[in-house]
């Protein structure tokens, strides 16, 4: 089963074409706030690579945030046209999740916290714990100051790896808090780590209608924002944190 999977949710866009057996094609551009430029040509180059058509794809998969609000829009605006167009379901699955996947191997024992640059001074953020054939997020979605994260680190007691633009942003403050922060690397959700979360939700049917997909916000200002201005996009769904 081939899906196309787009991820804009923070400065690094990607694209990637996959199926069962893993990757076939991908590519990213980390130029801020270019990602309405680079898809379009990047999707073109991936199905170039993989010798395949776009009649070809079964499925996309699109990443909905939390992140840059452009950015999540642009994501979510693409996959919704290029379903409409070729009529194909989609699956759309949260940025901080994607983050987490890739690390899940580093340590079984270990708590992992993804974290986004939420700009405005603030972090998104959520823990998970490593499980088989993946991660399971063990936290709401939060978000709030660096100091608010390096709080519940130490107020864990266990031993955390902090992964994502947000923890190379403020390193220095979560390793004084007792935990380790991945490298830059790791540091944005990518869409080949879409693809595979992704691929076995189109392998049981369990997924959504393009006009369904809405970004997660979880501050309820950007929700009305995004109501005010929703062009393409109607409106968003606020996903508060416990």
């Amino acid at each position: 089963m081939l899906i196309l999977g787009i991820e804009t949710s923070t400065m690094q866009s990607s694209v990637c074409l996959g199926t069962e057996r893993g990757p076939l094609a991908s590519a990213s551009l980390g130029r801020g706030r270019a990602h309405a430029e680079f898809l379009t040509p990047a999707i073109e180059f991936c199905l170039r690579r993989a010798d395949v058509a776009i009649s070809g794809v079964a499925g996309i998969a699109v990443g909905l945030g939390p992140g840059l609000f452009t950015g999540m829009r642009v994501g979510i605006a693409t996959a919704q046209t290029l379903a409409h167009a070729r009529r194909l379901p989609v699956v759309g699955l949260n940025a901080l999740d994607l983050l987490a996947f890739p690390v899940r191997y580093v340590r079984r024992d270990r708590l992992i916290c993804a974290v986004i640059d939420a700009r405005r001074s603030e972090l998104f953020w959520a823990f998970y714990r490593p499980s088989l054939g993946g991660v399971q997020r063990v936290t709401g979605l939060r978000v709030g100051p660096a100091e608010k994260l390096a709080g519940e680190i130490e107020a864990v007691r266990e031993d955390v790896l902090c992964v994502g633009d947000g923890a190379v942003k403020v390193a220095p403050l979560l390793e004084s808090a007792g935990a380790g922060v991945a490298s830059p690397g790791h540091a944005y959700p990518n869409a080949c780590a879409l693809v595979e979360l992704a691929l076995p939700r189109f392998l049981r049917e369990e997924t959504q209608q393009a006009d369904d997909l809405r970004p997660i916000y979880v501050r309820s200002a950007d929700a009305r924002i995004s109501w005010q201005n929703r062009g393409a996009l109607f409106g968003g769904r606020p996903e508060g944190a416990p």
